[in-house]
């Protein structure tokens, strides 16, 4: 299949804006920057977050933040101090310390779990035979928990005409993965996703709107 120049240079606009490429790497991605204004604009995006990076402190990256110790006595105290005509006023003081007490602890939840994030799901390169002669087109599946996903790369694929996608268990059964619309020759990825488990699953077969095959593969 031909190089997508766009796929390659969003590849390297996080490390651009980091500054952490080498010289070549660099200037093919300046190079194509110079004349892509969609790459551009994401990389405007991007930029912001790049520059906030450098306030982080990577010493406190997974500390999980608790409430002050004597938090708890401190709210008592107060509401033993409150006269009955108060009242309503300590229940909206309970309240609010309640409300601080809720953010600590999902603070600390959130960094516990930035702390031990799963590792991505694993992915496959299967092998995509086209049959069309417009098409180029590579694919690779994406084992989860819940079927099988496929993700399509390719150009080619008629503008506005409809594609279909199913999934083939090992018995020939087919498992509808979803339709998407052709934009001819600009590149474009498609995540197409089945119910159908990796263990089952055989191939996969894209088809125009008179039903011809376009891609298909077997794993």
């Amino acid at each position: 299949m031909s190089r997508d120049p766009h796929r390659e240079a969003r590849d390297l606009l996080g490390a651009y804006a980091l500054d952490l490429l080498d010289d070549a790497e660099r200037a093919s991605a300046t190079a194509h920057l110079d004349g892509c204004d969609e790459c551009r604009r994401e990389l405007d995006f991007i930029a912001p977050a790049a520059s906030a990076l450098a306030l982080a402190d990577p010493e406190r990256v997974t500390a999980q933040p608790a409430p002050p110790p004597d938090l708890g006595d401190r709210v008592l105290s107060t509401i033993r101090a409150e006269r009955p005509a108060r009242r309503n006023g300590t229940r909206m003081l309970v309240a609010a310390c309640a409300a601080a007490l809720l953010v600590g602890v999902g603070a600390g939840v959130a960094g516990g779990y930035a702390a031990f994030a799963p590792d991505p799901e694993p992915q496959e390169h299967v092998a995509a035979t086209v049959h069309d002669d417009r098409v180029d087109a590579e694919a690779l599946l994406v084992p989860h928990t819940w079927g099988v996903e496929i993700r399509l790369t390719g150009e080619g694929f008629g503008a506005g005409e409809t594609y279909r996608a199913t999934l083939f268990d090992e018995s020939g059964g087919a498992h509808p993965a979803g339709e998407f619309i052709g934009v001819g020759e600009n590149p474009m990825v498609c995540n197409l996703n089945s119910s159908l488990l990796r263990e089952d699953a055989a191939g996969f077969e894209i088809t125009d709107e008179s039903g011809d095959p376009v891609v298909t593969s077997s794993f």
